[in-house]
């Protein structure tokens, strides 16, 4: 297998101009490991006593308890819109400040995931609404992770062909998105860090996108040459994406792409993204036993902090409705706080169910789930606790 040389290390890493410093924490210091080039005042990794954890700009240990997946277009169906006009006056700002933002502290979250919400599921068309601004964030005033497109290879995705990796196009695209992205985003210490793919198809393919394939042939993974060549082609693109977040941010995490855990993920691609991101995130709708164990698997492969960035378990009701499964949460949860790699657990909500999804925490008459919600607050003030605790360990 193919392995970056000290001198490559070096050369592509910024994570080494940061290496060995400390922060302090009420007394506990924490050893900080990243590619950020200057990370004071901003969220950073934090690693003691063998456990990880985001560091807040304030020098506090932060684990992170994220929603995905918060659209408001679900409030403008024919027979809802009078919500949004009248209670929110057609103001995205009156709607983020007024219902997500109270709602979601007041449940125990304290990070915003990735926002974007799946709002059409065809075999020709399977799409997400768009990502929110940079003014949006702001009116949430809430700690927050952005995605950047740098390419759209994910495993639902049925329209576009694969990127040419290794052209000049693909490098001036990822230019294009950090000028457009990360240039606004630099000097935010709410902002925690960049998401890149969700669930890359380096080696597989779902049903609807057969017709392009997987990035890399998984056959020429059965030689040393293919494995090679896989290392390769990922290490240019992590390295081309690293290299254009850090010509505009110089302060922010990388959290990469958010791979398919249950999906074949050979490990040439973890190894050549190791240089290049902070963390590596995972989607992974297994059970609660089963993610614990995939991400113990992955922390130990890359040395690195994991995040759980999207993982739901679903109950299916009568009508066609799903609810996320309240003892799941609560057990999920549990099992993270044994993994002291994992910096954290985004849940793949929705805040508002909608008609694709089909899954949310309110629905699109903005009616709560209690029972629910009452779960989710314990488990997540339980877990504020927690992180309490082991600090003062």
């Amino acid at each position: 297998m193919a392995k970056l040389t000290r001198r490559e290390f070096l050369k592509y890493s910024a994570a080494l101009a940061y290496a060995g410093t400390t922060l302090m924490s009420p007394g506990q210091a924490w050893t900080v490991e990243t590619t950020q080039i200057y990370a004071k005042g901003f969220f950073t990794i934090g690693r003691r006593n063998g456990r990880c954890r985001f560091i807040t700009p304030e020098g506090e240990p932060f684990f992170s308890i994220g929603l995905n997946h918060i659209d408001s277009v679900t409030l403008r169906y024919a027979e809802n819109i009078h919500i949004w006009r009248r209670k929110y006056d057609n103001s995205m700002e009156r709607w983020l400040k007024e219902s997500v933002r109270k709602d979601l502290l007041a449940w125990g979250f304290n990070t915003i995931g990735w926002v974007q919400e799946v709002v059409t599921r065809g075999v020709t068309n399977h799409r997400h609404s768009r990502n929110f601004t940079y003014e949006e964030y702001q009116w949430l005033n809430m700690p927050y992770c952005h995605m950047l497109p740098f390419a759209d290879f994910h495993q639902w995705e049925v329209e576009t062909r694969n990127p040419d990796l290794y052209s000049k196009d693909f490098e001036n695209w990822c230019d294009y998105v950090a000028r457009s992205h990360c240039a606004r985003f630099a000097d935010d210490p709410k902002f925690i860090g960049y998401f890149y793919i969700d669930c890359p198809t380096w080696v597989h393919a779902r049903k609807g996108n057969e017709w392009k394939g997987p990035l890399f042939d998984p056959e020429k993974l059965k030689t040393e040459e293919g494995k090679k060549e896989l290392f390769e082609l990922a290490s240019r693109y992590y390295k081309a994406a690293y290299e254009a977040i850090r010509r505009y941010d110089k302060h922010h995490l990388i959290l990469g792409d958010r791979y398919e855990a249950r999906a074949p993920l050979p490990e040439q691609v973890l190894l050549a993204a190791k240089p290049y991101v902070d963390v590596f995130s995972f989607q992974h709708f297994g059970k609660p036993e089963d993610v614990q164990s995939d991400l113990e698997h992955f922390a130990r492969l890359t040395g690195k902090p994991v995040l759980l960035a999207d993982h739901a378990r679903s109950i299916k009701e009568e009508d066609g409705t799903l609810r996320n499964d309240p003892k799941a949460y609560q057990e999920m949860m549990r099992r993270l706080r044994r993994i002291p790699a994992c910096v954290g657990f985004h849940l793949c909500g929705a805040y508002l169910r909608n008609r694709v999804r089909r899954r949310g925490l309110r629905d699109e008459q903005e009616w709560l789930d209690v029972e629910l919600i009452k779960v989710i607050t314990e488990t997540n003030l339980q877990t504020k606790q927690w992180i309490k605790q082991i600090t003062k360990e």
